[in-house]
């Protein structure tokens, strides 16, 4: 492959980022987005957190948001800690469930210790059909938590669990990915600036 080839490439590849992101503006992405900024912020609101999980690309991002609502998302805005966890961090707990009770148990089992209701669940699936995350909303339902999802595809299996769901769409598992943190940060800033908005957190010097 020549320079040009690998630039004739990139180009395309930012190409189909931009067409999902604007088929996903079609869709009427701003309505949904919303109504998950509503869900989360109610739920720390009350007294609650947020927990997420997801695998592979989905588990950086679980742990990339987590981190964003606990620190900042913008350096430009410094306000209080946001209750948030990974479900993934924690190796040693991974490794035990996995080879205890099965990997589809990896979210779950830590759930069930750590949600209580009028939490929120954000389980994050290229494709919906994570067994392990599906485990997760199951538990989620039985305790009372609210179920969000950022999928892919057809939303797969995860569709029908989730309170409220934003499927990509897309089959691609790059441009699904791309689209979910994109997502996620708009997530958080509007869940920042809706809590801010009701005086339920402050902002810091």
């Amino acid at each position: 492959m020549n320079e040009q080839q690998l630039a004739d490439q990139v180009e395309v590849a930012i190409r189909d980022s931009i067409d999902v992101k604007e088929r996903l503006l079609a869709d009427g992405i701003g309505g949904q987005l919303s109504l998950m900024v509503g869900m989360v912020a109610r739920a720390i609101g009350g007294g609650g957190k947020v927990l997420l999980c997801g695998n592979g690309g989905s588990a950086a991002d679980a742990q990339h948001l987590a981190g964003e609502f606990l620190v900042r998302l913008r350096s430009s805005l410094n306000r209080d800690a946001l209750p948030a966890l990974s479900l993934i961090t924690d190796s040693s707990t991974l490794t035990a469930c996995a080879n205890d009770y099965g990997f589809e148990q990896i979210f779950a089992r830590p759930l069930r210790a750590l949600g209580q209701k009028g939490d929120a669940l954000l389980a994050i699936t290229t494709s919906g059909n994570s067994a392990n995350v599906l485990a997760a909303l199951e538990v989620a339902k039985a305790q009372g938590l609210v179920r969000l999802g950022f999928l892919g595809g057809d939303g797969g299996a995860a569709l029908g669990q989730c309170d409220q769901a934003i499927v990509v769409p897309s089959r691609d598992t790059n441009r699904i990915q791309e689209s979910h943190i994109m997502l996620g940060h708009v997530l958080v800033q509007g869940v920042e600036e809706m809590l801010l908005a009701q005086g339920l957190i402050s902002e810091r010097n």
